[in-house]
Parts: structure tokens; sequence; C-alpha cells
């Protein structure tokens, strides 16, 4: 059963990097395929980590160094001529908006953000959006619909804010109306919660501006969710 709200947009904006998207441990794993053992890297902070790191991948060609990325990111769940395709295909090609698997599309957005610092553009500059918003309902009981299936229920609401022809309504229209919203958590990259009371909920949002480009700050709309459907076990 579809509960009633109305969202809107406190702020937002279009960003190309999310911060920390890069810990000392994934620029370890990334010198390490550049053949840069741990012995070599002493007590470097991160800070500096990240510079060698830059530094290194900008001494291979651009691809090469897109295959550093790629296997980081896929580990061993595509194969090697797969990632070598893919590697040629991320100068010209928008793989954080075009990859078929929508599970990987924040961590080729932080990819192409490493890569366009390494070689100071070349790639395509990755596009995201940072908004927050606030939902309400008069009826508290509403809320009910949050506890089981939290970003489920926040792209639905999302939904009823973008034209009908838009992406994701067009891509997902089966799960938006359906029982289960199964991606939505590939959707929403990163989920904050803000503050929560009786009528009222908040939230930060970081995402792809392939979703949510469309959307404003300050915009308001009436909007309807429903929770996802709990498939029973079966005996």
């Amino acid at each position: 059963m579809n509960k009633e709200f109305n969202v809107e947009i406190l702020s937002l904006v279009k960003i190309s990097a999310i911060e920390n998207a890069w810990m000392a441990d994934d620029y370890k794993a990334l010198l390490s395929m550049m053949d840069i053992g741990e012995d070599e890297l002493g007590g470097m902070s991160e800070s500096e980590l990240k510079e060698m790191c830059l530094m290194s991948l900008n001494d291979f060609e651009h691809h090469e160094s897109a295959k550093f990325l790629l296997r980081h990111i896929f580990k061993d769940e595509i194969t090697e001529g797969k990632i070598d395709q893919l590697s040629h295909q991320m100068v010209e090609n928008k793989l954080w908006e075009e990859h078929a698997d929508s599970a990987y599309h924040r961590s080729l957005f932080n990819a192409y953000e490493l890569l366009r610092e390494a070689y100071n553009g070349i790639f395509k500059e990755p596009t995201g959006v940072k908004f927050t918003i606030k939902i309400t309902s008069n009826i508290k009981d509403s809320f009910d619909i949050f506890d089981s299936s939290l970003h489920a229920v926040i792209v639905r609401l999302l939904s009823n804010g973008l034209a009908e022809d838009a992406i994701l309504t067009r891509l997902y229209e089966e799960q938006i109306s359906g029982k289960n919203f199964s991606d939505a958590k590939n959707i929403l990259w990163i989920l904050k919660e803000i503050s929560i009371t009786e009528t009222e909920r908040q939230y930060e949002i970081t995402s792809s501006d392939l979703w949510f480009g469309e959307l404003e700050e300050g915009m308001s709309f009436e909007a309807t969710a429903h929770a996802d459907v709990e498939e029973e076990d079966e005996d």
C-alpha cells in the first residue's frame, strides 16, 4: 500500500569527486599492481601514497592505467579480456553511467576521478550530485515503511519528482511500482540520516547525475511510496 509524503530538495550541488573515496589500502593495492612493493613505501602518509600513486599511474599509457583501476574494482569478477576492452572504452565513454551493472557505477565514478587527476584531464569528468531532502507526513505511522526498505522507499519517493521519461523512471519502472527494488542501494551511493522526528525526516544523498540531475534545490512535490515485500522462506 502506498503512503503519501511531501518531499523537498533543501540543497543540491553537482560533484565530480566523493570525499575519502580512496584510502591508503587502495593506493597500496594499486601501487602493488605497478610493481611497487610495500617495503618501498616506508611510513608514507595517505597523502604521500596518493601522490606516488598518481605519479606512477602517469608513467603508463592511459588504457594501461585504466586496467589497474578496473582490476582493483572488479577483482576476479570479470575476465582479463573484458578488462582490456573496458580500459580502451574509458577515455571516450562514461562507464560510471553506461556500465550494465549499476553496482559498479560508484566505483567507476571514483576511478574516473583518480585517473583525471593523474593525467590532468584526458578522461571524461565524472558527474554526480550531492543533495539533502526533507520528507514530511502528518501521519507518523507512514514512516514505518522506512524501517524495512529505506533505500527503496527513498528512490521511489524521489522518482515522483522526475519527468515520466527520465532515465531512472524508464529503466526502473517495474522496480519502482513493484514488490522489490533490489537496485535501490546501487542508485543511492551514499545515504546519510540527518534528522528524524515523528513527522519529518532529513537525509543527505550522494548519487549519479544520471539519475537525479534534473532535481533542483528548492523544489517540492507530493510523493507516494511503498516498502519492498519481504519474500517468505520456503520450507
